[in-house]
């Protein structure tokens, strides 16, 4: 019986203690289950990184040293990925470009065992413990590498030993340009890559895939340019204390927009030349008219020709924009002084006239008469004071000793006479104010700036 009975209460306990299986049970073991895992995979990545440091042997070598130091030179392959190219500045004669700069090589010191062949990648941390390239940018004014959110550095190792060094940098850098055909020139630029210590016999520097190896993002654009192409090359590049050393370009040509020049620059220009010719067709005798509309078409040139000059770095060389700008400023500045000589001529001939008429006061028989010049030449108060009189009143017996004058009569014999004989008078006083210089000019000046355009444009298009 005691026996039984320590039977059953030994049932009852184990009963107990395991109590009624419900999920909830199962989902709290599950939890604590996860939980115990998390906490191991945790556990293992700290041991795995004690474990990458082994397996790279980062102490265990020297990396000040290249690889296979003191054997052939080391192979360093570049790729390159133009994310954008910023801009381009005339002045500075520089551009600023950012772009990814990958480079490739070999180091077995990093190599490291691996069942799937898997490489690791890090950050810019192991940067600073191992060996790699010391390219720099020739010609560069300005670069950095971009630190948002973190360096943007890439180190990938493969278990062979093979690295891959990425970087995202901004370069600027130097751009001789020739603004001789300025602004319809096309200018080509290069971003230069080079080893800063090793020579060509330590370390050689190629494009990965040749041409290949340069990529740029289709989007890129300028607002002033026009990117034609992008290319590479290599050669060699000798400094006389130091030895050869290889050099890689990226070059890219880009072809100035002109449309911007036609509407700021060339289209202004023209029409100051064309408002200095509407002075041809104004009366000679306007003098504030004339006066103002050369002088100010002259100062609006010298403003257009300094706001071109202020956005362009100073070369001592003539740019085809001046050669358009100057040409334009001598037009208008002849035409100032195709009036100056108009005047001048109007002035000598009308002293000629006053002494004439001194010479001969009487010349007709009629009190207050009035002459004027073979040539169709008198003022206004000539030709207005000859009006009225008849030409049974005028004695032609001066023109036998001087042939030089001329008489003018207008007859008032009736209202129809008087209107067809105040046309001829309106129509005889503008042919007479036209000076002959005015109707040379209304045709040799639009010509000869026309012939210029022509071959203006064949030439620098």
């Amino acid at each position: 019986i005691l026996t039984l009975l320590y039977v059953v209460l030994f049932i009852y306990s184990l009963t107990a203690l395991a109590g009624p299986v419900n999920p909830g049970r199962w989902q709290s073991a599950a939890a604590l289950s996860c939980s115990h895992i998390y906490k191991k995979n945790h556990d293992v990545t700290k041991t795995r990184k004690g474990k990458t440091e082994q397996l790279l042997r980062v102490d265990d070598h020297d990396f000040t040293m290249r690889p296979a130091f003191g054997g052939p030179a080391i192979p360093v392959g570049v790729d390159v990925q133009v994310e954008s190219l910023d801009s381009i500045s005339e002045v500075d004669m520089d551009f600023t470009m950012t772009l990814y700069l990958r480079h490739y090589w070999k180091d077995e010191r990093l190599s490291f065992p691996s069942t799937t062949n898997k490489s690791m990648t890090f950050d810019g941390r192991l940067v600073k413990k191992i060996w790699v390239p010391d390219v720099f940018f020739v010609h560069s004014k300005r670069s950095f590498i971009h630190d948002t959110t973190t360096d943007n550095i890439m180190l990938r190792v493969f278990p062979d030993g093979h690295v891959l060094y990425s970087m995202r940098i901004t370069v600027t850098a130097m751009c001789n340009m020739d603004f001789s055909r300025f602004p319809l020139d096309s200018q080509t630029c290069s971003l230069e890559l080079e080893s800063y210590a090793y020579t060509d016999e330590d370390l050689m520097l190629y494009w990965k895939n040749g041409n290949e190896s340069l990529k740029t993002d289709e989007k890129i654009s300028l607002s002033q340019f026009l990117i034609q192409k992008f290319h590479t090359t290599s050669r060699l590049a000798f400094y006389s204390s130091t030895g050869w050393y290889n050099r890689l370009y990226i070059n890219f040509t880009l072809r100035r927009h002109i449309f911007f020049f036609l509407l700021q620059t060339y289209f202004p220009a023209t029409l100051m030349v064309m408002l200095s010719w509407v002075s041809f067709w104004i009366d000679r005798r306007a003098v504030p008219a004339r006066v103002s509309l050369g002088i100010t078409t002259v100062l609006t040139m010298s403003t257009i020709i300094t706001g071109v000059n202020a956005s362009m770095p100073r070369v001592s060389y003539i740019k085809a924009v001046d050669i358009y700008l100057w040409v334009s400023f001598v037009f208008v500045f002849l035409s100032v002084l195709e009036y100056a000589a108009v005047n001048y001529l109007t002035t000598v001939q009308e002293r000629k006239e006053r002494k004439l008429r001194e010479k001969f006061p009487c010349t007709c028989g009629i009190p207050h008469s009035k002459t004027m010049m073979l040539d169709g030449n008198c003022s206004e108060s000539d030709a207005n004071s000859l009006a009225g009189y008849t030409r049974s009143q005028m004695v032609p017996e001066e023109e036998k000793q001087e042939k030089m004058v001329v008489h003018l009569a207008m007859s008032n014999a009736s209202n129809s006479s008087r209107k067809r004989g105040l046309k001829g008078h309106v129509g005889l006083r503008i042919i007479q104010n036209t000076h002959a210089i005015d109707k040379y000019s209304r045709l040799i000046f639009p010509g000869t700036y026309i012939f210029f355009n022509l071959i203006y444009w064949s030439v620098f298009s």
